[in-house]
């Protein structure tokens, strides 16, 4: 973000209020509505000279996947702010049930609380502003250093809902400021470092600590990011093989209240789930970005979506169909250029990975896949399954070629696996997603 730049300040320390008394309206709340709502992480910071066109069609492709809104990452170095905030809550608003709401970045911006409390102010009448209880849904990415100031940004609005990400602190680091939030949201939605499998049990730690307040789960499709120079320094790839499909199960499981997709378009992580958009692609990033669309993660949204907010897999499939994802190159084709396995981590990332096609098949009974690499081809069956989802692996085994995926009927090719190492001259750890 030019706001992801905060996340690189941090990167030691992260994966990845005190109040006053004060009127009624200007205090902590219990949440009381029990709707649960999915949302996508948009960063901001990388929007300069956007258009509302640009802003509407990303809006109309995130509800058309069964998103709810975006929580909008903006730094406060950012000037353009000015234009790219209205024409986000503007392009919002003209999409029925489509929510947004500020994420203030705070782990390398400086925001005042002045520059907060207009902004709150300065949309909190918008249709488009996310409301729960009434008061307008403010969140961060990180700023506990900044706690002291809630207390004043909530008497001068009027009242706000605070869901901050303080995920450094961790479930009880947060339990200890209970008292100046309304809810947290766990921005962990990847295995730790040296780790292949994600768990839940920082997200059973945040719901028993924040009790009736509200929780929103961190749910995240991929991870690499290879960012160095210019102020960057960053070069780390997060075990992905089967996250898509290993966190969503874990949502079914511990039916949060809220859920945020991290990301909607932060293309240096890799953390995107659409096609690249060429001007937001930061310098450096475009060279294992370009190429790479991860449009088709989106296809299983409606029906896992469907299935968290009904607390049940047990819902009807909108759609079958699938979603293959996978590198164009054997891990060890050649340098690893240094990545680390997760953020902070000490192991190669070759470690944290697999030469495998992944895939989620969404279907009404279980079935076998075919895979054809090159033209060889092979059959498999589930490894793991919920409700209509189920998981596939298919390894490489020295195989290169078009990726061609056959399911239900349907096929789909995409690009090929080869034997060449990248231009960079070192392994490309993002993926490809395509879908059958």
């Amino acid at each position: 973000m030019f706001s992801t730049l905060s996340k690189i300040l941090l990167a030691a320390g992260l994966m990845a209020r005190q109040a006053t008394s004060a009127p009624a309206s200007s205090t902590v709340e219990a949440r009381q509505d029990g709707q649960r709502l999915v949302f996508a992480h948009y960063m901001v910071g990388v929007t300069s000279g956007q258009t509302a066109e640009k802003w509407r069609a990303d809006v109309v492709e995130a509800r058309a996947a069964g998103i709810d809104g975006f929580a909008l990452n903006a730094g406060a170095q950012d000037t353009y702010n000015d234009v790219q905030l209205p024409l986000a809550y503007a392009a919002a608003a003209s999409v029925p049930g489509f929510k947004v709401f500020i994420s203030f970045d705070q782990a390398a911006s400086s925001w005042s609380p002045d520059q907060v409390i207009a902004r709150v102010n300065q949309f909190r009448d918008s249709p488009a502003q996310l409301k729960i209880n009434g008061l307008p849904v403010v969140s961060t990415f990180e700023g506990p250093a900044w706690a002291d100031n809630w207390a004043q940004v909530r008497t001068a609005t009027g009242g706000i809902y605070l869901i901050p990400d303080w995920s450094s602190l961790g479930p009880q680091g947060v339990a200890g400021r209970l008292n100046t939030i309304d809810g947290a949201f766990n921005w962990g939605a990847w295995p730790n470092a040296n780790s292949d499998q994600i768990t839940t049990d920082a997200d059973r730690q945040y719901q028993q600590v924040l009790g009736d307040k509200s929780y929103m789960m961190g749910v995240s499709p991929y991870f690499y990011t290879n960012l160095r120079g210019n102020g960057w320094s960053k070069n780390w790839y997060s075990s992905s093989d089967s996250l898509w499909f290993d966190r969503w199960k874990q949502v079914l499981e511990v039916l949060p209240d809220y859920v945020q997709i991290i990301t909607w378009n932060d293309y240096g992580e890799s953390s995107y789930m659409n096609a690249p958009t060429p001007a937001q692609i930061y310098p450096g990033a475009d060279i294992y970005v370009n190429g790479f669309n991860h449009k088709a993660f989106q296809f299983v949204l409606p029906y896992f979506i469907s299935a968290y907010k009904a607390g049940t897999p047990n819902v009807p499939l909108p759609a079958e169909g699938a979603v293959a994802w996978y590198r164009t190159t054997r891990k060890n084709v050649c340098s690893d250029g240094g990545t680390v396995w997760g953020q902070g981590g000490t192991q190669s990332a070759t470690l944290g990975t697999q030469d495998v096609v992944s895939i989620i098949a969404l279907s009404n009974s279980r079935r076998d896949i075919t895979i054809s690499i090159g033209g060889a081809s092979s059959t498999v069956s589930p490894i793991d399954s919920f409700g209509s989802a189920y998981y596939y692996e298919v390894p490489f085994n020295g195989r290169t070629g078009p990726v061609t995926v056959s399911a239900g009927g349907r096929s789909t090719t995409g690009p090929s696996i080869t034997n060449s190492c990248p231009a960079a001259g070192r392994v490309n750890f993002n993926a490809v997603a395509i879908q059958v």
